[in-house]
């Protein structure tokens, strides 16, 4: 009916077809702008390596010698029996996805190289929170094997190094090993740094240990600030019961740098004079005193203590450059490297890494500035001791006698 109230005119229409050809062109572009994000962002899996992490390991521990030293600084029968040892011990178990070499070799990847989470992702093809899972089970697993192979020295026996060396047998049949802290690298806030800095600027940890003459650690307290003093470490761990500190008995004693004052226990070289063995080399280096030579010979028996944490240094990179772990987490990777240090030491006694710091004349330089602590005074029963071996020394070699 024309003119009827439900006619619309043409001048109506055309807004309405020009609404609704806005909104189709708009539905149109974003069509086109979602096709084309997923084009661009197609969901496919990043970690699509030929080799899983699991059949990498078994390619390089089938593979030459040298890609498993290279790849986790230990020969194969080593990483083979340390992966036997976690697995009848029940320290690890295998899991769905990443079985026991598997976690073994993330941990030492990361504790020989440092290599950073991305970096292990792709390595063996897991997420990070898989990296980190499996590197945490095996620091504890390590921490457990810490207190069964980091243990003290027989006190009963005289080393077997002192009885084959003549120039120590006849002065020395009482030591039972060396003792010495070494500073450790820390990650911590800048609001915590300052207990953290010692005498280098470095923030650092301070790490007590003790080793026999075969290159063994025997006891290690880790986790203690940079800045504090090396006596005062040593006290500490003295006092705690905890700790279980290895005292000699009466008649044994360390041999401890001038740092240390000379307890019961821990026989000290004179103070004032030539220590280090290198001030004893080339032309008019022979000690020219009986102090001089105790000096000498002294050193010569502690460097074991040096070339120890030169080897350890050396083998875990992790040790130079901590990642951002808590100061607890960083003790415990400390431990963790130094009961791996014994562990190879007992399965490889051709290791290459201990090969390379087997010699007892290694130029090792000291780990750390001595400075004594002057509130600690030397006991005189030790001072007594050292002036006899001093004086036997000096006899041998025609040589003035201390008075």
């Amino acid at each position: 009916m024309e003119g009827g109230s439900n006619s619309v005119s043409n001048e109506q229409v055309q807004p309405v077809e020009q609404f609704l050809g806005d909104d189709i062109n708009i539905l149109v572009a974003w069509f086109c702008l979602a096709a084309m994000d997923t084009s661009l962002h197609t969901r496919e899996p990043i970690r699509d390596s030929q080799l899983s992490g699991g059949e990498w390991i078994r390619e390089i521990v089938h593979g030459h010698s040298d890609r498993i030293y290279e790849a986790f600084r230990v020969e194969r029968h080593v990483f083979l029996n340390l992966c036997d040892l976690m697995r009848v011990r029940g320290w690890l178990k295998d899991s769905r996805f990443v079985q026991i070499d598997e976690q073994v070799g993330i941990f030492l990847s990361v504790v020989t190289h440092n290599n950073s989470n991305r970096d292990l992702c792709e390595r063996f093809q897991h997420l990070g929170e898989t990296i980190s899972k499996y590197f945490n089970k095996v620091l504890k697993a390590m921490i457990k094997l810490s207190k069964e192979i980091i243990k003290p020295p027989s006190f009963d026996v005289i080393p077997q190094e002192i009885l084959i060396d003549p120039s120590h047998k006849r002065y020395f049949k009482g030591c039972v090993g060396a003792m010495d802290d070494t500073h450790i690298n820390v990650t911590v806030p800048v609001s915590q740094q300052i207990p953290f800095r010692g005498r280098s600027g470095r923030t650092t940890q301070n790490v007590l240990c003790i080793c026999s003459f075969d290159m063994k650690f025997t006891f290690v307290y880790a986790g203690w600030e940079g800045s504090a003093n090396d006596c005062r470490v040593l006290s500490a761990a003295l006092e705690n019961p905890q700790l279980q500190f290895p005292r000699p008995p009466p008649g044994k004693y360390y041999v401890v740098d001038s740092g240390y004052a000379a307890l019961p226990g821990f026989l000290t070289p004179f103070r004032g004079d030539r220590y280090h063995l290198s001030e004893y080399r080339g032309n008019g280096g022979r000690p020219k005193t009986a102090r001089e030579l105790f000096n000498k010979k002294h050193s010569s028996l502690r460097n074991v203590i040096e070339r120890s944490f030169g080897a350890l240094k050396n083998r875990f990179t992790i040790l130079r450059q901590m990642p951002p772990f808590t100061i607890q987490k960083q003790a415990l990777v400390v431990i963790a490297c130094c009961a791996l240090h014994n562990y190879i030491r007992d399965q490889d006694a051709m290791d290459r890494n201990f090969s390379l710091y087997g010699d007892p004349e290694y130029p090792c330089r000291p780990t750390e500035l001595e400075v004594a602590d002057d509130t600690l005074h030397d006991a005189p029963g030790i001072n007594m001791l050292r002036t006899r071996i001093a004086n036997k020394m000096a006899r041998d070699h025609n040589m003035p006698e201390i008075s």
